[in-house]
């Protein structure tokens, strides 16, 4: 018989108590029910007790079910989402979609509705537990590398971390050195990172971890005087461009401090190259540039951001960027902001606030000056005069 876990995540307790109350937990091979107060002290609960169903509210303080939802899809969590909220809101459909949330659920909530979810879910999460079990032996090796990244991960970010567990991971030894590599946006950096971990366990030189906070990062941690043989061994095996430092770690205590070096000597630009992008490569790194920012337009981005993984210093792509679309990179994010928010306020029936928080603006009465700025009437104008056409 299967024994499965359940979390709920609501900073309202009655509504936790009717979710609790509701489910026919039993039933369905649920033998704990777990709760938590808000996001962060969901994920503190998920590292600890992997719960395979997890119920969770979307507007909570410390950490909201977006970002929870975010962070479990980031960390290819197998466990079942169901989104729970009290509006039936688009954005929050879309980000659902998005990081792969199972169902979804409106408040108030109604016993029907919340044990056809559970029931698919379980279910859902046993066929896939199945094929888990079938698959070779490698699967559980992911799930360890997995499991790596995130501690390494949480490390960096000066998160509370078990020294001995990324230990366990390493060869042994008394002092180490970190190298910080940064891929080229464009490239697939996940198969070469698994490729360069393999290599450095086999030859027990040390390990390679993603950064699950930008895939475009890896850690690498090898034993004191490798770092040489093992630049040497990416340098023939890879076929990518690559930017790298490389620091003393004097013990893994020390991880947080001595990454956050590298990243300094990152950004002042105190890094090697394997395999340099040549000014052959700059039309098509400007074309990737573009592609990127039509793509990624909603959420935040700087020329730091760009310069980072596209390997062009920041004046450059600012001095590039005018020339190839006729203003600032800021401006053409406005331009697709702007552009895109016309189209909803048209094919939807949206909330403006719900648009300028999809859009990337925090403040709706900055997102309706700013419309009005660009278009020469207010979002709700815009609508009614598109509408009447």
């Amino acid at each position: 018989m299967t024994y499965m876990k359940a979390l709920l995540v609501d900073d309202e307790f009655n509504v936790r108590d009717v979710i609790r109350s509701l489910g026919q937990w039993q039933k369905y091979g649920i033998t704990t029910v777990l709760e938590a107060n808000n996001g962060k002290e969901a994920k503190r609960l998920i590292e600890r007790e992997s719960p395979e169903i997890i119920f969770t509210d979307v507007k909570m303080p410390e950490m909201s079910g977006i970002e929870l939802i975010e962070w479990l899809d980031a960390i290819s969590y197998p466990g079942k989402v169901i989104l729970v909220t009290v509006c039936d809101d688009y954005s929050y459909m879309r980000k659902a979609i998005q990081y792969s949330s199972f169902d979804y659920l409106l408040k108030p909530i109604e016993a029907e509705a919340l044990n056809n979810a559970l029931f698919g879910a379980v279910k859902a999460w046993a066929n896939e537990e199945e094929e888990r079990h079938n698959k070779e032996s490698g699967f559980y090796e992911d799930v360890k590398s997995l499991r790596m990244n995130r501690v390494v991960t949480a490390a960096c970010n000066r998160e509370p971390f078990d020294a001995g567990q990324i230990a366990s991971c390493l060869p042994q030894a008394d002092v180490y050195d970190l190298a910080l590599l940064s891929f080229y946006q464009m490239h697939d950096s996940d198969s070469y990172i698994q490729l360069l971990a393999h290599e450095l366990c086999d030859r027990e030189w040390g390990n390679a971890f993603a950064f699950l906070n930008d895939h475009n990062l890896c850690v690498v941690i090898t034993v004191q005087g490798q770092w040489v043989a093992v630049e040497e061994w990416i340098s023939h095996h890879f076929d990518v461009p690559i930017r790298f430092v490389n620091v003393p770690l004097k013990s893994l205590e020390e991880l947080p401090t001595t990454f956050q070096a590298a990243q300094r000597e990152m950004a002042d630009q105190h890094f090697r190259s394997i395999h340099r992008l040549t000014n052959v490569d700059d039309a098509m790194r400007m074309h990737d540039m573009v592609a990127y920012v039509e793509k990624y337009y909603t959420e935040e981005l700087s020329l730091e951001k760009l310069s980072n993984r596209f390997f062009l210093s920041r004046e450059h792509i600012s001095r590039r960027f005018k020339q190839e679309k006729g203003v600032t990179l800021s401006e053409y994010v406005t331009q697709l902001r702007i552009e895109q928010a016309k189209q909803w306020l048209i094919q939807t029936d949206e909330k403006v606030y719900s648009i300028s928080i999809k859009l990337g603006y925090q403040d709706g009465n900055f997102f309706s000056k700013l419309f009005k700025k660009m278009v020469g009437m207010t979002p709700i104008e815009y609508r009614k005069h598109g509408k009447k056409c």
